[in-house]
């Protein structure tokens, strides 16, 4: 990346999935290393780990690896510095996403790929079997595999341990165990989000959004914590897709869910967090829990210039991932325009 671009992360780093070279808890933001020499298109967080995608279609895992969530067997329990995932490094991988124990991509055929924990279907794959009380074993996918083979799919959503997929059609569709129906290891369509003009989907632990195209945000799914963001007053579950009122006139342009928080990135780089506080995942400095969308202030050091005069501006977010108890960003210095 260029040296006006960083990729930043805080957060829980006990798995390594800050990916800055140790397993620290970081409460404020700071920058990922590791990936400065790479052309990084966006990040991605998930409950334990975290992934970046290169402009050339590769893609970075780092993090927790115990169940094949990094693309490759285990070799250590955690990887706290980012590598590439070579099984699908013949594909143009375009966009992705990161679960509780799985993980899915999209390549620029829309062809949509799964890998990890598969216990309740939500690798697109039918668990094989199941022990004497009815419940499924787990089955691990360690290398990743083609699903949603039916689908034409623009973009992928990974929660706790379903899946949810937006087509190039428009239409939302999820599998695994979504919060309802139950287990599921085929696609069925989501209601109640019929004549919207989707654009971006998100899958948390027990709760998924979907961003139209007029920068509204829709959440369904479990409340606790207030992770969908319908105000202090009103952490409830939402068993249909609803519109999160709070978040209304911000102009959204992306969503992120993580296991029990949310955020939300405005078209002008302004970053809004609600949900579950310890850790820091909020960003505030302060672990609060809060269903009101709070504003992340994006405190890091300006760009060293190449001059000795002092470049006047601020920093914008252009990408937001959420994980289980972390969150990353993409943040680019805006350079001020001269009042002389």
């Amino acid at each position: 990346m260029d040296s006006n671009s960083h990729i930043i992360a805080w957060g829980s780093g006990e798995d390594g999935q800050l990916g800055i070279g140790n397993n620290e808890e970081k409460e404020w933001v700071c920058v990922v290393k590791a990936l400065h020499h790479q052309r990084v298109r966006s990040v991605v967080a998930g409950s334990r780990n975290s992934l970046a995608i290169c402009h050339d279609g590769k893609l970075f895992t780092w993090g927790w690896n115990q169940r094949g969530t990094l693309g490759h067997p285990p070799e250590t329990k955690t990887e706290n510095i980012p590598s590439q995932v070579k099984a699908l490094a013949n594909v143009q991988i375009v966009q992705a996403a990161i679960g509780g124990w799985h993980c899915l991509a999209v390549d620029d055929q829309g062809r949509a790929y799964a890998w990890g924990g598969n216990e309740y279907g939500q690798c697109g794959e039918e668990p094989e079997r199941k022990d004497d009380t009815g419940r499924p074993l787990r089955r691990d996918i360690m290398i990743p595999q083609r699903c949603a083979h039916k689908l034409v799919v623009r973009q992928v959503a990974a929660g706790g341990t379903h899946s949810v997929v937006l087509t190039r059609e428009g239409h939302v569709w999820t599998w695994g165990q979504p919060w309802p129906p139950g287990d599921i290891s085929q696609p069925i369509p989501v209601q109640g989000l019929s004549g919207l003009n989707l654009v971006d989907i998100a899958a948390g632990g027990w709760h998924s959004t979907a961003l139209t195209d007029e920068g509204e945000v829709y959440g369904w799914g479990r409340g606790e914590h207030g992770r969908l963001g319908f105000g202090d007053s009103d952490k409830s579950s939402k068993m249909l897709p609803q519109k999160v009122q709070l978040l209304a006139g911000e102009d959204i342009i992306q969503v992120s869910c993580g296991g029990t928080h949310s955020v939300a990135l405005t078209r002008d780089g302004r970053i809004f967090s609600f949900g579950r506080g310890d850790h820091g995942r909020l960003g505030y400095g302060r672990k609060v829990t809060t269903g009101q969308p709070m504003e992340v202030p994006i405190n890091i050091p300006p760009p060293q210039s190449s001059n000795d005069n002092a470049t006047e501006g601020h920093w914008i977010a252009k990408l937001v991932a959420c994980g289980g108890r972390h969150t990353l960003a993409i943040v680019d210095w805006e350079v001020e325009e001269s009042r002389d």
